[in-house]
Formats: structure tokens, sequence, C-alpha cells
């Protein structure tokens, strides 16, 4: 089984989550496709266990949520949670789209978001507070993870001939754009951060449900 993962995880990381079909499976393993369905009961069975492969090295990656006397540091644990999902889907962005379709409820998904989670509520975060904080970094990791899979890295001198002109503000910017996507990242993730900080701090339930479309 777990030479079979290990193929369907390379498929992935090869050829994108598109490749990873049962049929496609099979031939990587010179085998057939009626010994694969010994083991996984479907394609999305055999997705939602490559998925949480992919959650058994953010698994293994070090933790530092645990500091001083054995206090916990919840803004230390979500910044390691989401950079080590960050780190771990840039190894394996195909998976970032199968995230997407699939609700990662493997064992090591579980481990994680029980810990997170556990994390946030022993930090004093109300139940609704916690779960919203969970779901809302782990979407911001995978929507920057999405962008892996574009085309990589952007002109280090995009905009360095554009007319000071027209373009005053960009122009006297073009030095620091455009903007990495890891160090957009990092910066965005501090906001997070400091915007929970405050509305952890804040006195009184959680805002409102807001029904509006994105």
């Amino acid at each position: 089984m777990d030479r079979i993962l290990a193929v369907a995880l390379q498929l992935l990381d090869e050829h994108g989550a598109e490749a990873l079909t049962m049929r496609r499976l099979a031939e990587a393993l010179s085998s057939g496709t009626a010994t694969l369905y010994r083991h996984f009961a479907s394609r999305e069975d055999l997705v939602a266990q490559v998925v949480d492969q992919v959650f058994a090295e953010m698994r293994d990656e070090p933790s530092g949520e645990l500091l001083g006397g054995g206090e916990l540091r919840w803004q230390n644990a979500c910044r390691d949670m989401a950079h080590h999902m960050f780190v771990v889907l840039g190894r394996h962005p195909g998976a970032a789209r199968l995230l997407i379709d699939v609700p990662p409820t493997g064992p090591n998904a579980m481990n994680q978001r029980e810990r997170s989670l556990a994390i946030l509520l022993a930090s004093g975060f109300e139940p609704r507070m916690a779960a919203r904080t969970y779901a809302t970094l782990a979407r911001y990791v995978l929507g920057f993870a999405m962008q892996l899979t574009s085309a990589p890295g952007e002109e280090q001198h995009l905009f360095a001939g554009l007319d000071a002109a027209r373009f005053p503000a960009t122009h006297a910017l073009a030095s620091a754009l455009p903007v990495s996507l890891e160090e957009e990242f990092f910066f965005g993730l501090e906001l997070m951060l400091k915007g929970l900080g405050a509305l952890r701090a804040r006195p009184g339930p959680s805002p409102p449900d807001d029904p509006s479309p994105l």
C-alpha cells in the first residue's frame, strides 16, 4: 500500500491532478485496475488517501507552538501550521487542486485539524471563532498554494520601463515590484494574525455571518 501511494503521489507531482486516475496509476505500477480496486473503492477514495499522505508530511514538519514553560502561543501555532502547509503544498502543487474538491478527512488531516483547534480553544478562542480561524487560515494557504501550479516566476524588471509621467507611483516602486509569492504570503499571514489577535481581544461574541457574496 505504501508503494502504491508513493507512486500515486509521484504521478500527481509530475503530471498534475487530472493524471491521478485508476488507469494511469495502474499503468505506472505495471498492474491492472482490478488490483487497485482491492485497495481503493473508487478514484475518490484514491484521491482522499493521496491527500492524506500529503498531510502526513505536514505532520512531520517541526512545530514551535509550545514555547517557554509549555505556555501555548496560538500565534506561533497558526504561523507554523500555515507555513508548513505552504511548504508541503509547494513540494506537491497538484495536491492543492485536489483539496478544493476533497474535504481532507483522513487520519493525518483530522489529527492536524484536532491539534490546531485544541490549541486555539486552549488559548481562549470561543468555539465558533476557533473554527473560523482554522478554516480561514487553511483556505488562505490553499489559495496561495494554487498559484504555485501556474507559470513560475515573474519578470524581475516587469515595471522598469514604465512612463514615469503616466504611472508615477508604479514607476517609483518599480524596483520593489512585483512582490514575490512567498513575500506576499508571509506578509498577508502576519496581517491575518494581528487581525485575529485584535478580534480575540475584543469583548463580546464573534461578528455575525455576512450573507453578502464575495
